[in-house]
This record gives C-alpha cells, structure tokens and sequence, in this order.
C-alpha cells in the first residue's frame, strides 16, 4: 500500500508535470496561433507570459492560504481554476481571450507548485532530500523533452488549440487524488497578511511585463518607457515596505542562505534565458522552413544531454562542490545558444547540436541549484522558501521571455536582416552573467552540505 509520503510526492510531481506542459507545448504552437489569430511577437510572448504572471502574482499566497484553510483545499481550488481556465484558453475565438484565459489558468495553478513542493519536501527526512530533487529533476527533463514533440503533432494532425487542452486531463485526475489523498488540514494559527506588499508586488510587475511588451511596438515606446518607470518606483515602494513589516508576504530573510541565494540568481539567468530562447528559436526556425512536429524534435537531444547534465551533477556535486558544474553548465548554454545563429534550412545538424548543448548547460546550473536551495532550510522555512524559489522561477521564465520578445520586435523594426542573431547574441551573454558572483563566494558556501546562512 503506497505511503503517505509516497502519495504527497506523487501528486507534487503530477502538478510540477501541469507546470512544464504549460511551458514548453505551447511554444511550437505560437507560429499557427499567429496566422489564425493574427498575433503579433509580443502578443505570443504574452500567451506564456499572462499563464507565469497569474502563477506568479498567487505564488505569495501560498504560505498563508495553507495556514489558513489548509493544503487540501488550496491544492483542490488551485486546480480546479486550472482545468477552467485551460478549457477556456483551448476555445479562445481571439489573441486577446487567449492571453486573458491563460492569466486565469495561472492563477488557479499558481498554488499547486509551492504548497505541493513544501509538502513533499516536509514529508521527506532530510537525509532523502537528495533523492527527492533528483526525482524531480527526472520529471523536468521528461516533460520538457517530450511534451514539444507532442505538441507539434498535435498541431500538425489537429489544431493549436489541442496543444492547450492537453493537460486538462492530467488537472482533473491531478484534482481527484488531492481531494482523496491529502489529510484535513491541522488548525493552526496563519500570518498576518501583508495586503499592501502583496498589492504594491502584483501591481508593480504586471506593468513591468506590460513596459517590455509595449516597448516592442514602436508605436508604443514611449508610453512603455513611461510605465517602466512607473514599474520600477511601484517595486521600490514595495521592497522599502517589505523591510519594515513583521510579517513581509514574501520572507526575503531567507536570502541570508547563500545556496538559496546563488540558486536564485541561477535559475534567473540560465533557465530562464532558455524559457526566452525558445520563442526567438522557434520563431527563427519557422522562418527557415522547419514544421512544428521537427522543431519540438529538437527537445529530444535537449533531453538526452539532460539526461547527461542530471546523472553528472548527482554524482560529482557532493564531490567537487557547484562552482565547476555551474560554470561549465552556463558555458554550455551560452555556447548553444550562440550557435543557433548559424541555423539554415535543411540543416538539422547544427539545431541538433545547439540544442543538446542547452540542454547539457541548463540541467547542469538548474539542478545544481535545485539541490543547493533546499539543501540547508529548516523544516519551518519550507513553506515560506518554496514560496521564495518558484516566485523567483516563474519570474525568471516570464520576465527574460518578455526581455527577448521585446529586443526582438525593437530590432525587427529598425535592423531586420540582423535582429535574430543579435537577439540570441543577448542571451548567450546573459547566461554567463552568474558567473562573476559564482566565483567571488567562498567554495565551502557552494556545497550541499552548507548549512550556513550567511
């Protein structure tokens, strides 16, 4: 009979699966959406960016709503929203309805990740954390691998909109197990809100990716200049009220441990830029005469190198510390990246290649950190760290997304025949920015049995 334990990991994972479909499938579908919706490069950057921003904005939340009502219910609400907004995005007769009912769609996943990985992660002692990241680092190179390829041929045989109604299944057998397989809640006593931080958080970013959509237009530059500095003073307000509230609604505190720290940063500049790549790419091999069914294959030597990246970081991290995986991890990347520039029609070689070497660079920093950012909290700081590091995730997917989107569209209009190497030139470079603060900390601080929160 399967344990508890065995139960919360499983449904962790099966909502961490919902994640990555909603991440990776929909990308090979953004070139049909274009031509059936009339879609512009930031409006399908956006038909990711709204479902991270709702992940997003919720993200906070997840501590005290789990006090407050319990896993339980935030799981079951959290996807029952889901499945109601992945049926409505999948019937969407517009870009703007698309974009709308994938930002509901986050909003009702936001919970799913974080409660569920501070639930696995408490029930699992200390000593098996390891085993559990690298459980978890198995379904995020399965489902980023596979779920690309499948999402081409969906949309090949059938339609882009099968690409969206894809995971409603998995969310409704996802629901059931929640509702039958979580304890009640045990009562206990929830924070007190920060109703301003969380107000000043969600306002302050949503105009951020709303500036770096509209400084694509270059119609809009100016009115997307203006709100990025409207962006940026709502963030300091928020992050000079954080500092003087008892019980902030995100516990930056947590920053004080340097795995998590570095960890962050990582996950912000190597994944991330991947998540942002893929849309530029994408687009670049549409271009170049590549089908939707070919350009999710590439996901597979992406896989294969994971595969590679997942099985050396579990046995040399012990060994010789996240310095030299991290390094050759973002050098890889960035090398990958930069030569998907060289891509010409008829050529698979060279995509084959650039991608494997992503997928070898990225899983190597990603589940290095993955293993450092856990490796060191306390029981206590969990929830409140889960919190923390998936913010801090989807942040990464959404914010460089828009980033590249938004060079892309600003090069487009004014050095056409330039604007795809110069964009991927962007991201080659920003994957090696970690490199620097990487290399100013202590080795000591770097290990998975640091336990220092300095």
């Amino acid at each position: 009979m399967m344990s508890y334990r065995a139960k919360v990991e499983l449904l962790y994972l099966l909502g961490f699966s919902l994640d990555l479909v909603n991440m990776f499938i929909g990308s090979v579908a953004y070139s049909a959406i274009a031509a059936d919706l009339h879609a512009s490069v930031p409006q399908l950057a956006w038909i990711g960016n709204a479902y991270m921003l709702g992940l997003t904005l919720v993200i906070p939340l997840g501590h005290w709503l789990a006090a407050r009502i319990g896993e339980r219910r935030v799981l079951c609400l959290s996807l029952a929203l889901f499945t109601v907004g992945a049926l409505l995005a999948g019937t969407a007769p517009g870009i703007g309805w698309l974009i709308g009912w994938r930002l509901l769609q986050g909003l009702g996943g936001g919970l799913l990740i974080p409660v569920g990985q501070a639930a696995a992660y408490r029930e699992c002692p200390p000593a098996d954390r390891a085993r559990l990241t690298a459980r978890i680092m198995a379904v995020a190179l399965l489902v980023p691998a596979l779920s690309p390829a499948l999402g081409g041929l969906l949309v090949e045989w059938g339609s882009w909109r099968g690409v969206l109604l894809v995971s409603v299944p998995l969310a409704v057998v996802a629901l059931v197990l929640a509702a039958c397989w979580i304890r009640p809640a045990v009562p206990a006593s929830a924070p007190a809100l920060d109703r301003r931080g969380l107000l000043l958080g969600a306002v302050g970013l949503s105009l951020l990716l709303i500036a770096l959509s509209l400084l694509a237009e270059p119609e809009q530059r100016m009115a997307g200049a203006a709100l990025l500095v409207v962006a940026a003073l709502v963030l300091w307000a928020y992050a000079r009220g954080a500092r003087r509230t008892t019980h902030p609604v995100l516990h930056w505190s947590l920053l004080r441990h340097a795995g998590l720290r570095l960890a962050m940063l990582v996950y912000l500049l190597v994944p991330g830029t991947f998540i942002g790549t893929q849309l530029v790419a994408t687009l670049l091999l549409h271009r170049q005469g590549y089908g939707p069914a070919a350009i999710g294959g590439f996901m597979l030597p992406w896989a294969v190198a994971s595969a590679c990246a997942i099985a050396t970081t579990r046995h040399w991290l012990p060994r010789i510390g996240a310095r030299p995986l991290l390094s050759a991890g973002m050098g890889c990347q960035a090398v990958g990246i930069a030569l998907l520039i060289g891509v010409q029609s008829g050529q698979p070689g060279l995509p084959v290649v650039a991608f494997a070497l992503m997928g070898l660079g990225g899983s190597l920093c990603s589940s290095s950190a993955q293993t450092l950012a856990f490796q060191g909290l306390a029981d206590a700081d969990l929830q409140p760290g889960s919190a923390l590091w998936n913010l801090n995730r989807q942040l990464s997917f959404c914010l460089v997304a828009a980033l590249l989107a938004c060079v892309l569209g600003a090069l487009s209009a004014v050095l056409p025949q330039r604007a795809f190497p110069l964009t991927l030139l962007l991201a080659s470079g920003m994957t090696l920015l970690p490199l620097l603060p990487l290399w100013q900390r202590p080795a000591a601080s770097l290990s998975p049995r640091a336990t220092s929160h300095d």
